[in-house]
């Protein structure tokens, strides 16, 4: 989850403790009580200065100081990196919902190359790529040593032309060899259609700056096309990233409040005050209190759980699926200089009860797995946030929340797009029928 930069912010604190943890001498300053910035600085310049004077070959500086700020940065947490500007042109790209590629989300999870989930319509997604999957080659190059960077740099390309990613799956014997063609990727984040008369399905693929407009449009549609107001809705976040809290606020914020008050959506709260803030609704127009059903699963992160915790804290919807994800930090894009900027956790959000959802995840009221769009034997245990080295802890919370769950095993396994067939997708289809059994209840029993 993105926000906007801190105002005045002094970078040079960020390049003191660049490599610290890369040299044996840490331990030994400590032994010496020698606990200082200044310590820790002078530190940095010996190393420096040692490489630059002893190492075999020429030293590109360039090189050697951005490794210095990624060394850091990756010693935080997994969300934390630095952004030099190509990579920074790549999120802002990404965000505004165009850019020529394959269609991946990709991290990294214990040192390797991993999918997080395939967009939607796009060649990797066609293709069966899934998340979990570990990328071993790009173009028969080895993804060992490789940055995310440079792996987004290799897939990104003109439409037409081909690339080969080469993916180790826990379920199979062999690595599987996917031969793509990069296409356009225009990410509409919000798709929509009606499985039933009066009954609407939304799916939010990501959010991005332009997702609160299209979920409005959206809902406009649907209620037109139910003759004046659905029966019901379901709201499809599975395998949603996350991305801007700013759209997850507003898609959040038509169902939450009332034309006079505001109430709070999502807390952040981080360790300096300019990181703390709250997202109210506005007050206005909301939608009908028709039923709600969120869908989420493992693959649902950030942003998306803003949304499923918000609407389960105040009881507008049933949250039908499995254990999100459970990436609940705050990342600020910290501008610095050569057109570069690092990407740093800031905060922890909350719901609007308090719930800290970092490495916890969103625990649906109706746990229910699902039929995979592609054939998979299992799934990887270690996808979710609680199980990645060097994740952050949840923060204050209440004294009766633990972290409790683990990875997903074979249980969470795919999800449908919206307007597809809801036959070979049990959670959808659960959902509808709930719906349904809901406007029964209130049409015969309620409404006597």
């Amino acid at each position: 989850m993105l926000r906007t930069p801190f105002r005045n912010r002094l970078i040079i604190t960020f390049f003191i403790a660049a490599a610290i943890i890369s040299f044996t001498s840490v331990y030994l300053l400590h032994k010496r009580g020698e606990k200082s910035d200044e310590a820790y600085l002078h530190l940095i310049i010996q190393a420096s200065r040692a490489v630059r004077d002893h190492y075999v070959d020429g030293i590109d500086e360039k090189k050697i100081t951005q490794g210095m700020i990624e060394g850091m940065l990756l010693a935080l947490d997994p969300h934390s990196s630095f952004l030099p500007p190509e990579a920074l042109n790549e999120m802002e790209t990404q965000i505004s919902g165009s850019f020529g590629g394959v269609g991946l989300e990709i991290w990294m999870n214990d040192g390797k190359l991993t999918v997080v989930t395939p967009i939607d319509g796009t060649p990797a997604f066609k293709a069966g790529i899934q998340p979990g999957d570990y990328i071993w080659k790009i173009n028969g190059i080895a993804t060992g040593n490789m940055s995310i960077n440079n792996a987004v740099r290799i897939m990104r390309g003109e439409k037409g032309t081909g690339v080969e990613i080469t993916i180790i799956r826990k379920s199979a014997s062999r690595p599987l060899l996917f031969r793509l063609k990069r296409d356009i990727i225009k990410i509409r984040s919000v798709r929509w259609s009606m499985p039933a008369p009066g009954y609407g399905l939304i799916r939010i693929s990501q959010f991005q700056e332009r997702t609160g407009e299209e979920f409005r449009e959206a809902l406009k549609k649907l209620n037109a096309a139910s003759g004046g107001a659905m029966k019901g809705l379901i709201l499809d976040l599975r395998y949603n990233p996350g991305g801007l809290v700013d759209s997850s606020v507003e898609v959040a914020d038509r169902f939450i409040g009332d034309s006079r008050s505001e109430k709070v959506i999502v807390s952040l709260k981080g360790r300096i005050e300019d990181a703390n803030h709250s997202y109210l609704s506005t007050p206005g127009k909301k939608e009908p209190m028709y039923p709600l059903i969120v869908l989420i699963n493992s693959g649902s992160a950030s942003a998306s759980e803003i949304v499923a915790g918000a609407l389960q804290d105040y009881g507008r919807a049933i949250i039908l699926g499995k254990r999100s994800f459970g990436k609940g930090s705050v990342q600020s894009i910290i501008p610095v200089m050569g057109n570069s900027a690092l990407k740093l956790t800031t905060a922890r959000y909350y719901t609007p009860g308090g719930r800290s959802i970092q490495a916890k995840g969103i625990e649906p009221d109706i746990d229910i797995g699902t039929s995979p769009p592609v054939k998979v034997k299992d799934y990887p245990e270690y996808f979710a946030e609680k199980n990645l080295p060097g994740r952050i802890g949840p923060g204050v919370q209440k004294d009766d929340e633990k972290e409790t769950g683990s990875g997903v095993k074979g249980s969470d396994k795919g999800y449908m797009q919206a307007g597809g067939d809801i036959s070979n997708d049990m959670q959808l289809k659960r959902g509808l029928e709930l719906l349904q059994a809901m406007t029964l209840v209130k049409k015969r029993v309620l409404n006597r």
